[in-house]
């Protein structure tokens, strides 16, 4: 039987769910009291985690350690249902991947009784926290407790402690094409490089010059940025410029991309309001999802 979550939006908070698990060990007086051990193989990693890269050279050493000092920090585990393992991972996968590395048969945990949310919560900020994901799996960590759980950038942004811009920054990341979002995902490209390259019409191109030339994340900006002008055609007229947006209109460009995960561009074409909204779609895939978002039903209010 699923156990259905307890509230649609945060609920109880992260802070109140950090410290039910011991995460936050900067406030514990104690290290937290490990309930019981149990065998590597009764215990599973989440499928939901939004730590896709883990680093080999990092897991060696914290396998080494746990060799010769132990897990320190108890996992976090929840009962699971279905599958080989008895439990699965909501705090530590880490540990528990560095264990099997060093040998290590039993692992110590803390069980809880956590909602599919709460887990999923848990797991983003305890990689914000401790080690940082890469750009483009903190914006999918956020896509996942938005399209999941219905959370809005308002409700991820007081609770994971950002601003709602940086949520919404970094959700545009995903807006780019693939090749460029594993290029980020490989630190190839740095974040500032790739939230230069979200407006630019040819980003895998650029992608690929920024690696060739070793341009900063300034000379990105400009090259974005001057692309455009490379487009106009010899005899054909010529557009004046358009002006500076201003920084509602941005926002709102952003929070639309970062929803819609594709590019969204708003022109205001006089001073009564009216204006044109335009969103750029990469593949057939990405329309039709566009048309498909486009034409559901509206949520019942009454609900």
């Amino acid at each position: 039987m699923v156990k259905p979550n307890r509230t649609k939006g945060l609920g109880r908070g992260l802070s109140a769910l950090m410290a039910d698990v011991h995460l936050d060990a900067a406030d514990a007086s104690a290290p937290p009291v490990p309930e019981r051990t149990l065998p590597i193989e009764d215990i599973a990693p989440n499928p939901g985690q939004p730590r896709k890269v883990f680093d080999a050279e990092a897991l060696q050493e914290l396998a080494d350690s746990i060799r010769a000092k132990g897990i320190l920090q108890p996992l976090i585990v929840r009962a699971r249902t279905g599958g080989a393992a008895a439990y699965e991972i909501v705090a530590g996968e880490r540990r528990w991947r560095a264990a099997q590395i060093a040998q290590v048969h039993t692992v110590p945990v803390i069980i809880r009784d956590l909602t599919d949310t709460e887990v999923l919560e848990i797991a983003i900020i305890e990689n914000i926290q401790r080690e940082n994901l890469n750009p483009a799996e903190e914006a999918r960590g956020y896509r996942q407790l938005i399209d999941a759980f219905g959370h809005t950038q308002e409700q991820l942004a007081a609770s994971l402690g950002k601003s709602r811009s940086a949520i919404a920054n970094a959700m545009r990341l995903l807006t780019l094409p693939d090749d460029v979002i594993a290029l980020l995902e490989a630190g190839q490209l740095s974040a500032g490089h790739a939230r230069a390259l979200i407006t630019a019409g040819n980003a895998s191109a650029l992608a690929a010059r920024i690696l060739a030339e070793g341009l900063s994340v300034r000379q990105t900006e400009r090259l974005a940025k001057a692309v455009p002008s490379s487009t106009h055609t010899p005899g054909s007229p010529t557009r004046p410029h358009a002006p500076e947006k201003d920084a509602d209109t941005r926002t709102i460009e952003q929070d639309l991309s970062a929803n819609l995960r594709m590019p969204v561009s708003i022109r205001h074409t006089d001073v009564s309001g009216a204006g044109a909204l335009t969103i750029s779609y990469r593949d057939l895939d990405q329309l039709d999802r566009l048309c498909q978002m486009l034409s559901a039903s509206p949520p019942d209010e009454t609900i």
